[in-house]
C-alpha cells in the first residue's frame, strides 16, 4: 500500500454518499481531473444524486450508479452535453475502491460512475479515474458487492443512494443551478358541463319545451321520495290521489305512538349513558379484569427482567461497598506508617541535636532554601538576574587589579610568597593573579640512552635488560663460595 501513496497524488475535495448500505466517504484528485470533479460535486449539490440506485453489479468487477431513471441509459452532465475524458498518468485501474466515470465510449461522460472491486487494467484509458474511497468506509462500499443479480448484472433489490454531501469544496466558484422542481402529475378528472337542449332546431320544439318544463317540475316537487307512474305520467286512468283516507282517530292513535315511542327512545338513551358512565367509573376505580390479565400477562417478563436487572445493581453496589472498605483500611495503615515516620524523624532529630556536623548541614539547608525562593524562574527575569550577577562580577575583578596596582613593594613581595604558598591564601587577592604557561617553542626528542634528570628506571620484568639481571643473578648464586 505504501507504494500506492507514493505513486498516487494528492487529493483535493471530500463528498460524503449516504446509501443503504452504510456512509461512504470519496476524496477527489480536483487538480488532475477537474472537469470529472466540477461535474460531480454540482450534481451532489443541486441533489441530483438523491434517491437514486446502483443498477450494476458485477461481482469482483464493479458497481455503477448514477443514474436518476435506473437503466443504466439516462443521466447527464452539467455542462448540458457530455464532456471529454481527463486521463492522469498517475491514476491507474490497480486496486479496489477506486471511483471512475462511466461512459458508452470516447468522451461520452454523463453523470454516471462505478466503484471498483478489484483491480481493472482493461479499464485504463477508457475511464476517467477522479476519486478514490477512504478509511473504514471501503468495507461499507465492498457491500454493495453482495446483491443478487439476474443475467444482466441488475441486482434484484437494488441499494440505493438516500442522500449525497459535500464535505470539502475545492471550486470555491460553483453555484448549483435553478432546476425546475420535479412535479408530480395528477391527472384530474373533468366535469364534463351539461348539455343544453336547443329546441328551436325540432319541428316540434314548443311541446317538448312544454314537456321538458313539467318533467322539471315533478322532480322536484317529488326530490326524496319514491316515484311511480301515478305520480309522474299524466294519464286520466292512473290517478296520484290515495283511495282512502285516514280516520281522525287512527291519526290520534299513531300520534300518541310516536310521542310514546319517542319517549321510550329518549329513556333507553338516557340509561345507556348512564351505563357507559358507570362503566368509566368503575374502570377508573378497579379496572377491567380482563385487561389487567392481559396486561400481567404480557408483563410478567418485564417484571422479570426488572428484578434480575436490580439484583444486578445490588451486587455491584455490594462490590463497591467492599472496595471502598479494602480502600480505607488501606489508607489506615498508610496513615499509621507515615505517622512512624515523622516519629523517628523527630527522634532523630532530638539526637542530632548534640551533634555540630548536622546542625551546620541543616543551617546550610536553611540558608538555600531562602535563596532558591529569592531566585525567578525561567524567562526574561531569570536572564535579568544572570546578567546583573556578571556585572556585579566584572566589577569586583575591577576593584580588585586597581588595588593590585596600588600595592607597594612590600606588599608585592607577600603576594610573590602567596604564589608558592597557595593553601595559606585567604580573600579574594587570588583574583588579582596571572595566568603563566609555556610558549609554543619546539620541544626536543628525549634519548633514551642519554641519562638525564628525566631519565627513569625501566621496571617491566619483560625487558630484556631485566630478563638478563635476573639470569646473571641467578648464575652467581650457584657458584661456590
Amino acid at each position: 500500500m505504501s507504494n500506492i501513496y507514493i505513486q498516487e497524488p494528492p487529493t483535493c475535495g471530500k463528498v460524503l454518499l449516504i446509501t443503504t448500505v452504510g456512509d461512504i466517504d470519496i476524496e477527489l484528485w480536483s487538480k488532475e481531473t477537474p472537469k470529472a470533479c466540477r461535474n460531480f460535486i454540482q450534481l451532489i449539490m443541486e441533489g441530483y444524486y438523491n434517491g437514486t440506485t446502483f443498477h450494476r453489479i458485477v461481482k469482483g468487477f464493479i458497481a455503477q450508479g448514477g443514474d436518476p431513471s435506473g437503466t443504466g441509459t439516462g443521466g447527464e452532465s452539467i455542462y448540458g452535453h457530455p464532456f471529454k475524458d481527463e486521463f492522469h498518468t498517475r491514476l491507474r485501474f490497480c486496486r479496489r475502491g477506486l471511483v471512475a466515470m462511466a461512459n458508452a465510449g470516447k468522451d461520452d461522460n454523463g453523470s454516471q460512475f462505478f466503484f471498483t472491486f478489484a483491480p481493472c487494467p482493461e479499464l485504463q484509458n477508457k475511464h476517467t479515474i477522479f476519486g478514490k474511497v477512504t478509511g473504514e468506509t471501503i468495507y461499507n462500499m465492498i457491500k454493495l458487492e453482495e446483491a443478487d443479480t439476474d443475467h444482466n448484472d441488475a441486482p434484484y433489490y437494488p441499494q440505493k443512494i438516500l442522500k449525497a454531501e459535500v464535505l470539502n469544496n475545492p471550486f470555491d466558484d460553483i453555484v448549483p443551478r435553478c432546476l425546475p422542481p420535479k412535479k408530480e402529475r395528477k391527472k384530474k378528472t373533468e366535469k364534463s358541463a351539461a348539455g343544453i337542449k336547443n329546441f328551436k332546431l325540432l319541428s316540434f320544439g314548443e311541446e317538448a319545451a312544454e314537456d321538458e318544463e313539467e318533467s322539471k317540475e315533478v322532480s322536484l316537487s317529488l326530490a326524496g321520495k319514491s316515484k311511480s307512474t301515478h305520480d309522474v305520467l299524466n294519464d286520466p286512468k292512473l290517478s296520484s290521489v290515495p283511495v282512502t283516507e285516514d280516520n281522525p282517530l287512527i291519526q290520534v292513535v299513531k300520534e300518541s305512538e310516536s310521542t310514546e315511542q319517542g319517549g321510550k327512545v329518549i329513556e333507553v338513551r338516557a340509561k345507556l349513558s348512564d351505563g357507559k358512565l358507570k362503566r368509566k367509573l368503575d374502570a377508573k376505580e378497579s379496572g377491567n379484569l380482563e385487561d389487567d390479565d392481559k396486561e400481567y400477562d404480557f408483563s410478567r417478563e418485564k417484571t422479570e427482567k426488572k428484578k434480575q436487572k436490580l439484583q444486578e445493581i445490588a451486587a455491584e453496589i455490594e462490590a463497591l461497598k467492599k472496595d471502598y472498605r479494602k480502600s480505607k483500611k488501606q489508607e489506615k495503615k498508610s496513615d499509621e506508617k507515615q505517622a512512624e515516620v515523622k516519629r523517628n524523624i523527630k527522634e532523630t532529630e532530638t539526637k542530632s541535636e548534640g551533634n555540630e556536623m548536622i546542625q551546620e548541614y541543616k543551617s546550610n539547608l536553611e540558608k538555600y532554601k531562602h535563596l532558591k525562593k529569592n531566585m525567578s524562574s525561567k524567562g526574561g527575569d531569570r536572564e535579568n538576574m544572570t546578567m546583573q550577577l556578571l556585572a556585579k562580577f566584572k566589577q569586583k575583578l575591577q576593584v580588585i587589579k586597581e588595588k593590585a596596582y596600588e600595592m607597594d613593594e612590600q606588599s608585592k613581595e607577600l603576594c610573590d610568597e602567596t604564589k608558592n604558598n597557595v593553601e595559606k591564601e585567604d580573600g579574594d587577592s587570588w583574583l588579582a593573579h596571572k595566568f603563566n604557561f609555556d610558549g609554543d617553542a619546539p620541544v626536543l626528542a628525549k634519548d633514551a640512552n642519554m641519562k638525564t634528570d628525566d631519565w627513569f628506571d625501566i621496571t617491566d620484568p619483560r625487558n630484556p635488560i631485566n630478563k638478563r639481571r635476573r639470569e646473571q643473578s641467578k648464575a652467581n648464586s650457584k657458584k661456590p663460595h
